[in-house]
């Protein structure tokens, strides 16, 4: 009678868990996609409410003769100066950049974020979500502190809001011109902009805490050998060892380290022009930002993925602190049996999702 009891508990914690789960992922796409798709409506909405169209300029364009002598480069005179203006009307480079921009980055890097989502959305088709096997015992290992679940989640946040902005002014042009107008795309666009650069410095910070913070639980092991040849066990179902954070995790991290690294570091030379840095400078700098930028977009998306529909239980480790003890011992069996060794850290049973008993460790 007690193992059915038992068993009868652990099914109404899993399906309880399961109920949330659900909401907060469909709260959090709801969010994103509000964000995505209807803040840009702004703009509209403001030249409707608060002025008219502007008449659109008929005159003709210069004459193509005068623009081809002004690329070339040939000397001259203006009131500019600095070592790549003086004395020239238009720096050629400009128009390369703007070529580059417009062109292959502009054309190519939305395959990257399409090309990720299908990879996700075939690999949920053909294996599904990876379940906890067996009944909840109810017992709760922490994985989590405050503060690293506040860093977490405002980096989360501030990298959601750089994405919205900075996709729209990548493609913005393109994407949402035909649907806002001319002007209310400008006004959208200024406002994206200023958000992105007010918002990019502070993201900077959090990454460069994570950094530090969590850079020691990232060293590569040989178990993360073990864990890459065996596919996570992605494909295959089965449990693979792992310490407090596997192979794939690790990945995700180092990739933030240095990709994320160079986009934060591109991304204050364009934030902070008045530092002396050269036009050729800040035209690189907004190449390799925004190429990398959607290179880790697409990556968040799998990150997204195993966090929320891939593996059960693992948001609750984010979300609440600690994570069932079957999930800890299927996903991190390695990292549980530390746990096990440790007398303040040690699994204990919980009441209503939170931890108590002596040996439990306070967040700091």
């Amino acid at each position: 009678m007690s193992t059915v009891t038992a068993s009868t508990a652990s099914n109404a914690e899993r399906a309880r868990a399961a109920r949330i789960h659900r909401k907060i992922m469909r709260w959090s796409l709801v969010t994103i996609l509000l964000g995505a798709m209807i803040a840009p409506l702004s703009g509209y909405v403001y030249v409707a409410v608060a002025q008219d169209e502007q008449p659109t300029w008929t005159g003709d364009n210069p004459r193509a003769d005068t623009w081809k002598g002004a690329r070339e480069g040939n000397a001259g005179y203006t009131s500019a100066s600095g070592p790549y203006t003086t004395n020239v009307l238009i720096q050629n480079g400009g128009e390369n950049w703007r070529n580059l921009r417009n062109g292959p980055v502009a054309s190519i890097m939305p395959w990257v974020m399409a090309l990720s989502l299908l990879v996700l959305g075939s690999v949920y088709a053909f294996f599904g979500p990876h379940r906890i096997e067996g009944p909840l015992s109810g017992r709760k290992v922490k994985r989590w502190n405050v503060g690293e679940r506040t860093m977490h989640w405002f980096v989360a946040v501030t990298f959601i809001i750089l994405a919205i902005t900075g996709l729209s002014l990548l493609f913005g042009r393109a994407v949402l011109i035909p649907i806002l107008g001319h002007a209310g795309f400008g006004i959208w666009a200024d406002f994206s902009k200023w958000l992105h650069n007010v918002v990019g410095p502070f993201f900077t910070v959090g990454i460069l805490l994570m950094i530090i913070f969590w850079a020691r639980n990232n060293i590569p092991t040989g178990v993360d050998i073990e864990w890459f040849k065996k596919g996570g066990g992605i494909f295959t179902g089965k449990h693979v060892s792992a310490g407090k954070l596997n192979g794939g995790e690790k990945v995700w991290f180092w990739f933030i380290v240095i990709g994320g690294g160079a986009v934060c570091i591109t991304g204050l030379i364009l934030d902070f022009p008045n530092f002396g840095q050269s036009r050729e400078a800040m035209q690189l700098s907004n190449l390799i930002h925004g190429v990398l930028a959607i290179v880790w977009i697409a990556f968040s998306f799998g990150h997204i993925y195993l966090g929320v529909i891939g593996a059960e239980g693992a948001l609750e480790g984010m979300t609440t602190g600690y994570v069932s003890e079957e999930w800890a011992r299927e996903h991190h069996d390695i990292w549980l049996d530390e746990v096990r060794t440790q007398g303040d850290e040690r699994p204990q049973a919980t009441a209503g999702g939170a931890a108590h008993g002596p040996a439990r460790r306070r967040d700091t």
